[in-house]
């Protein structure tokens, strides 16, 4: 059994890489219940802050040591700006269904991930990649379109009506691939996630007491979301890390392909507010044009 798993590429290293795309499926609808208790930049700013402890505490001093001046740097500002991006971008939704729209948007990155590998060079790929590509934006179309019809004034339209949020969820899909490669490339086997994690909370906080915010109030359903979802947050990234750095990239980007249906559907299960047909489509298109990403790669590394 062990033998068939590695012929596939699913070494441990991989299927801890898996079990963080697990956990973030269910990240949209938490992220957006915590804005919706404590304010989309309080919220963050205190998840973070537990999640950033609790990776510290798990970690340990060796979180200081022998991490690269570069990674430190280019890969901390990714990860901070990947984070913000996507936090603040549930949190400045105007209702819990445009969450959904916007993490959906999110979820370009595994798409973006293997295109700028093959772009680096860390990745070969054959024609295929194109409508790969071109389905995934289509999906993205579809849903910000409001999937009756695809075109640039409907598109405008509705991105119109919160210009911001809809600009950080896509910088979001932006910054993570980007992330992923710096990673790979100059962690050198380190994990500095937790650092990242308190940089996060911190520039929360900045935002926090610089900008004007609903104030904070004690909430106990809201404290018990906030704790449990720093802690897995902790276990996700720190999951994601060891896949990306000692496991099969490509098999994890494709895994990753299938996390805007799974979580659209928690969210959906989550926030009681089932998406139209329409929007199913464009999960659809999005998960569809990833896969054929995945297989151009996968087709070309066989030639």
């Amino acid at each position: 059994m062990s033998t068939n798993l590695t012929r596939l590429g699913l070494d441990k290293a991989t299927l801890i890489g898996m079990s963080a795309i697990l956990m973030w499926s269910s990240s949209i609808g938490v992220y957006r219940n915590i804005a919706e208790i404590f304010g989309p930049v309080g919220g963050a700013a205190l998840t973070f802050t537990v999640s950033g402890l609790a990776a510290v505490i798990y970690a340990g001093r060796s979180v200081l040591r022998g991490h690269s001046v570069n990674y430190l740097l280019l890969g901390g500002f990714f990860f901070v700006a990947y984070e913000v991006s996507l936090s603040l971008a549930l949190g400045f939704a105007d209702n819990r269904s445009q969450s959904i729209e916007l993490g959906l948007i999110n979820y370009l990155w595994p798409c973006l991930t293997i295109v700028l590998a093959v772009l680096l060079g860390d990745q070969r790929a054959n024609f295929v990649i194109v409508p790969g590509v071109l389905l995934s934006l289509l999906g993205i179309f579809w849903v910000t379109s409001g999937g009756e019809s695809v075109g640039l004034q409907p598109l405008l339209a509705n991105i119109g009506k919160n210009p911001v949020a809809y600009a950080l969820a896509l910088a979001a899909a932006i910054t993570w691939p980007i992330y992923t490669l710096a990673t790979r490339r100059m962690a050198n086997g380190r994990n500095a996630v937790p650092l990242f994690l308190l940089g996060t909370a911190a520039v929360l906080w900045i935002k926090f007491f610089m900008t004007e915010q609903p104030p904070l109030h004690f909430d106990l359903e809201g404290a018990l979301l906030v704790g449990g979802f720093g802690v897995i947050t902790t276990l996700a990234y720190s999951a994601w890390n060891h896949g990306v750095m000692h496991g099969n990239l490509t098999l994890l980007a494709s895994a990753s392909y299938f996390t805007p249906v799974l979580s659209v559907l928690l969210s959906s299960l989550l926030f009681q507010v089932m998406p139209e047909a329409s929007f199913w489509i464009g999960a659809l298109l999005v998960t569809g044009g990833s896969l054929m990403c995945w297989w151009a790669v996968r087709a070309s590394s066989k030639s």
